[in-house]
């Protein structure tokens, strides 16, 4: 028998997640909390339908439901991206401390005539002399931070932007 509402999300996750709030609507925010859980425990591509399956909804929620989220749901993902390096900083750059922002690029190898935006790029871990690759370019940008377990600093991704030629 399936349970007749999603999971619970954990308390701590759920006070992390709430700093996104007001950036959603209400019906949205519910959407974008059960994405987001599912997008942490999915051990597998983290693809739409992986996102259902890890938070445990494939077989309750409508897959269009999470595919409308991302292509007509009335959110912004710069917005997103903001809240969550304020986030990022709040929590982990000490007080008084230099925030460090990071931004570098990646290319996504992607082929195929429907690939929207894919180009060819230049790609510093590409085979021969020519260093290019063909696919979506994006740019990142990060928070660098320091974390108490680990010796070397770590860069904490908070935005990502689709690199468009021309």
């Amino acid at each position: 028998m399936l349970p007749d509402g999603p999971p619970p999300v954990p308390a701590s996750l759920m006070t992390l997640l709430a700093a996104f709030s007001p950036l959603f609507t209400a019906p949205s925010f519910r959407t974008f909390t059960m994405l987001a859980c599912g997008f942490l425990a999915q051990p597998g591509k983290r693809t739409v339908c992986g996102m259902l399956t890890g938070a445990g909804l494939s077989r309750l929620w409508p897959h269009d439901r999470a595919h409308s989220f991302f292509s007509r749901a009335r959110w912004n993902p710069d917005d997103l991206g903001i809240a969550a390096a304020r986030l990022v900083i709040s929590l982990l750059v000490p007080d008084g401390e230099p925030v460090e922002v990071l931004i570098d690029d990646t290319l996504l190898r992607r082929r195929g005539k429907k690939v929207w935006a894919a180009s060819w790029f230049h790609d510093g871990s590409a085979q021969g002399p020519t260093k290019t690759g063909y696919g979506n370019n994006w740019v990142v940008l990060a928070v660098r931070v320091r974390l108490p377990m680990i010796s070397r600093p770590v860069a904490v991704p908070a935005m990502a932007k689709l690199v468009i030629k021309g």
